[in-house]
């Protein structure tokens, strides 16, 4: 049975978040060396982040465990891979307790769509990688992708000449549910508000909510990236008023920002003030002291370490319960809210673009959820019939 194991780089140093990787291993416990070269292409050939690179060695690991019991060679199994599909969406979890495989009407099955999506994208990079190294037959992506073409693609991501392009589509796909995430309210972000118990944790909220950032962005922050004074010149930066500068960094704390590219995201006095509050804090408990990651533990060991993306999330939930709301706010609803209060401002889609660090025009779109005041105010424009009726008779 194959499975996941985190490593260490030969040769590598220890202190060194690059040096951390996963690893797959077979049943005794060697490493499949054909999977850790892609995983070690993956991680350090294309920069990806080490929670993906655990993601595509978990689903590496499912596909050679099935071919493992099923008496397949790896190697040519993809040609039977819509079994495996099967094997996937009904074989019990390790986590579920479960080890008799339960399918039929009434079944609730083990994996979800997207799930097997999602071991299907990283199955096909692996298989296609090995493709390359001549590891496998080059018949195997014959049986990954079916030649397409760009008809039914979206008119932004077809040719400005119009010219049909063939494109490589994939084989093995589910259809998914759109995944409906909700905004968070300005109600709720302000019971959040008033629950927080340090200034450490109005700040959290605060970059979640009314700067727009992710997680992974928030506990990446460095105590240099914030610029919170009018000018920033004498510090070498030109950026004007007070900012926030959100770069993508190997951090010890798991951080990772999903977007490429750094920028420069504004803030307001709300901001400003929660950032002072928590140094003025972070001082009376720490001193000078801690580390240079702007959000640390102040309130439990180890003091001064920098602040994890799971406990941003740990905090939300709490802070909802502690709120008395009636349901779960996530960070990524309070992303939404501030792309949708943005919006309900006036702001324009490249704005809101470039406020959420993207990279393209239309991933903005599913940030959007317009207040139900600006929607009544969009139907209220409208003339009715007998008003242009009686437009008309004088």
């Amino acid at each position: 049975m194959a499975f996941v194991e985190q490593g260490v780089f030969p040769g590598a140093c220890f202190s060194c978040p690059d040096a951390v990787r996963r690893c797959v291993l077979d049943d005794g416990l060697q490493v499949v060396k054909e999977a850790d070269r892609f995983l070690l292409g993956l991680r350090l050939g294309r920069g990806r982040a080490e929670s993906t690179t655990k993601a595509y060695a978990g689903a590496i690991a499912m596909f050679l465990r099935w071919c493992a019991s099923t008496g397949r060679d790896w190697r040519t199994a993809a040609r039977d891979l819509s079994l495996f599909i099967l094997w996937l969406k009904w074989q019990p979890c390790a986590s579920a307790g479960r080890t008799v495989v339960v399918p039929g009407p009434g079944a609730e099955p083990a994996r979800g769509a997207r799930r097997i999506n999602g071991v299907l994208v990283a199955l096909r990079g692996f298989l296609s990688h090995a493709v390359t190294e001549r590891e496998v037959p080059a018949w195997v992506l014959e049986q990954l992708y079916q030649l397409g073409d760009s008809l039914d693609l979206p008119s932004q991501a077809q040719a400005e000449d119009g010219r049909l392009r063939y494109r490589l589509c994939a084989q093995h796909r589910l259809h998914e549910e759109e995944p409906e995430v909700d905004r968070a309210s300005d109600e709720e972000v302000v019971a959040m508000f008033r629950a927080c118990r340090s200034a450490r944790d109005r700040l959290t909220l605060l970059l979640l909510a009314r700067v727009g950032l992710r997680p992974g962005q928030a506990a990446g922050l460095r105590r240099t990236d914030p610029h919170l004074v009018m000018d920033s010149r004498s510090l070498g930066c030109r950026v004007e008023g007070a900012h926030m500068h959100v770069v993508r960094r190997q951090n010890e704390n798991g951080a990772w920002s999903k977007s490429k590219k750094a920028w420069a995201m504004p803030v307001d006095f709300l901001v400003v003030q929660a950032f002072d509050q928590y140094v003025l804090e972070r001082y009376e408990l720490l001193g000078a002291g801690g580390s240079d990651f702007l959000l640390v533990n102040l309130f439990r060991p180890p003091y001064g370490s920098p602040v994890t993306p799971e406990a941003i999330g740990e905090l939300c939930e709490a802070l909802s319960r502690r709120a008395g709301l009636d349901r779960r706010v996530t960070p990524r609803m309070c992303r939404h809210a501030m792309a949708s209060n943005v919006a309900d401002a006036g702001g324009q889609l490249d704005e809101i673009q470039m406020l959420l660090g993207q990279k393209h025009p239309e991933s903005s779109r599913p940030y959007l959820h317009p207040a139900a005041s600006r929607m009544r105010k969009a139907i209220d424009r409208f003339p009715s019939p007998r008003e242009l009726s009686e437009g008309d008779a004088r």
